[in-house]
Order: C-alpha cells, then structure tokens, then sequence
C-alpha cells in the first residue's frame, strides 16, 4: 500500500492506492468553514424522493466505506455481569460480552431502582479524553446515573482500546468498523434486557461519542431518538482514526459530510448540542437549518431540536447534559421530576463518581475470558 500525505491550508487529505484503486479518506478539518457551508448549500434537497434516494446512497458508501456490508454473525455467548452496586435510586453493574468470536465490548450497566412496567433504553457512546477515560470520567458517569434515576436503562461503553477493552490500540487502522460494530452489539444488548421497551430507545454522546451516535442512528432504524454532542459540524469529520479513518465521506465524485450523515435520523426525534469554542460553532446558521430542511420534508420539524452554548467548549458539561434531559424526558416518556429540586432545577447530586477499580469489568475475580483476541494484528485479521 502506498499513502501519500498533503497539509494544505488546515485540510487534511489521506490518498491511498492499493491494487490500482484510489481510496480517499475526509479528516479534520477536510473542508474550510466555507466550503462547508457551500457543501450543504449545493446538496440541500427539495423533496422527499430526492432526499431518500441521496440517504440510500449516504448509507450505501458508510457501509463500503467500513467494509461492513453485511454485519458478522453475532455470537451466542451469553454476556458476563457481575459486581452489582446499589446507590441513589440506581444500580450499576460491570458488563461483558463478544461483539466478535473473542472480541469483548465492556462497559457499565446502570438502572434505575424504581420498578416499572417497561423501560426506555439509553446507549451512552463516550467521546475521547484524558485520564481518567471514557466511561469513567465525571461527565459520563453522572449523565448514565442521572438518566437511570429518570427511569431508562442506560449502557455505556469503551472506546476501542480505552478503559476494559485493551485487546488492541485505540488507533488500530479499522477501529471505526470495530466501534461501529461495538454500537450495534450493544444496542443489540440493551434490547435483550427483560423489560425494555424497543419503541424508546435512545443514544447519546459527545466528540467521538457524537460521532458514533450519528453513525449508529444512521445505519440502525431500532434508535428512535438520537443526541449528537458537540460533533455534528459542516467541515470537521472527525480527527481520529475511530471517526474517519475509513472512506465512509468520499468515493470518486461521491462526497458527504457529518451533517447529511446525522441527518439519516429524519424523521426520528434528534436534538442537536453545540457550542462556540469547537467545529460546531456555526451550528444555529449553517448546520441546523439544513437538518431542519430535511425534518421538514417530512413535516416533521417539531421532532428537531438545536441548543447552541455561544461560551462554552468541547465538553458534554452541565448545561449540555441539561438539555439532553429534558429532550429525552419529552421523547422517551422519562420523569424528569425524579430528578428535579422544588425549584425545577435538575439536581445531579445523587449521582456519585466512582473509581475506576469500582466500575471495572476484568479484575482478578472476573478475568478476560481465554478466547480473547489479543493484538492489533490478530484484531484486523479477524476484521
């Protein structure tokens, strides 16, 4: 395989050539603000028969471009789920189980102690961060043990390479086939449970979290409310190799950008977060409007939603996590008051951070399984 690199002007572009084909990949900051919103301006569709045939080939080039035409068997071993913890009006419990023959998707169960009838069902895709990563860190911790206090069932899950799922490196060249099928055996999962209701089923994450949750609502119609944070931007694709390291964006004359991708969700309920210090800045003029014209082909406009933080980062903060509530409240019939103060106000205090040795799925009681896949060369063989 010969790869040849170009730096121009904050674009970078990755050309491949391998048996005389050319395979184009989208990173970072492949298009300037400008040709991004030019992008959207150019594709924005009129009805919803050109918008449909567009999405059939969105959804055609994700699954080429990831080399996931067809999902692999799925295997029949039963998930591992041990060490049960009982806090504030929630639980959380350690969880394991093979994505492919010998490939562990870990992560943490969390549910609410109130006894229901039924139960919405809440995939939380964590986005890249320093220590402690992913799952363990604050933000996620509290949204997974706040949305269990409102009533769901809520799974959140490593990063390839991150937190129990060391079995390759995070930037293995296929991770964003790995991840993307870590998503749908997850979701896969949490439609097992007894009790959940497969009418209300929701994902949510930030970054690289974000993207995998427009990816997962794109290519799975069993997510009927999505919540992309701080990663749906008209010129940004992703900066790591879990996000675009596979030509998912591009093939010949064929381009898309993340936009379009999130906007497959149509007409499923999808609110939209964003703020003033990332590549979704422009979000209340340039990438909402456009999925906004999308809902609207299916005169569907008041199941979108846009919150923009002018002032605040890169994060899935407070305000933001807000604002996914009451979204999820509204659509997956949730009880915000469980939650709330006399004021109204959302009150997170129940939600305790744990250590990352509390919420550990292999330990010295609960060992990787033998038939774990070890090494990012016995990993890409198996994908």
């Amino acid at each position: 395989m010969k790869a040849v690199f170009l730096l121009l002007s904050g674009l970078i572009f990755c050309h491949f050539k391998s048996a005389g084909q050319a395979v184009e990949l989208c990173q970072g900051a492949y298009f300037t603000e400008q040709q991004g919103k030019e992008f959207l301006e150019k594709h924005k569709v009129t009805s919803k028969v050109a918008w449909e045939t567009r999405s059939a080939q969105i959804r055609k080039q994700i699954r080429e471009g990831m080399d996931l035409q067809t999902l692999p068997p799925k295997p029949a071993s039963k998930p591992m789920v041990h060490s049960r913890k009982e806090m504030d009006g929630y639980s959380i419990e350690s969880v394991a189980f093979e994505s492919l023959p010998g490939i562990y998707v870990t992560g943490n169960l969390y549910k609410p102690l109130k006894k229901q009838r039924s139960y919405a069902a809440i995939l939380s895709p964590h986005g890249h961060g320093e220590n402690p990563h992913g799952r363990f860190r604050e933000q996620t911790q509290k949204r997974c043990a706040t949305l269990a206090r409102m009533g769901a069932i809520v799974f959140v899950w490593d990063m390839v390479g991150q937190g129990d799922a060391k079995q390759c490196e995070h930037k293995m060249p296929k991770a964003l086939k790995l991840q993307t099928i870590n998503s749908i055996r997850s979701l896969d999962y949490i439609l097992s449970i007894p009790g959940v209701d497969p009418e209300r089923v929701a994902v949510t994450g930030e970054s690289g979290g974000g993207t995998q949750t427009f990816l997962l609502a794109a290519l799975d119609d069993r997510v009927k409310v999505s919540v992309p944070v701080v990663m749906v931007s008209s010129y940004f694709f992703g900066g790591c190799v879990c996000e675009s390291g596979m030509p998912i964006h591009k093939k010949g004359d064929y381009q898309t950008n993340n936009v379009e991708i999130a906007a497959l969700a149509a007409p499923r309920p999808m609110i939209m977060i964003s703020d003033g210090g990332d590549w979704t800045k422009n979000t209340p003029e340039v990438e909402y409007p456009f999925v906004k014209s999308i809902y609207s082909l299916y005169g569907k406009t008041d199941r979108l939603e846009a919150v923009h933080l002018p002032d605040e980062k890169h994060d899935f903060g407070p305000s933001k996590r807000n604002a996914m509530y009451a979204f999820m409240a509204k659509h997956l019939k949730l009880d915000l008051k469980e939650v709330s103060d006399a004021s109204g106000k959302i009150n997170e205090e129940p939600a305790k951070v744990l250590t990352q040795k509390e919420l550990e799925v292999f330990n010295e009681a609960h060992p990787r399984p033998d038939n774990a896949v070890m090494g990012d060369a016995a990993v890409m063989g198996l994908l």
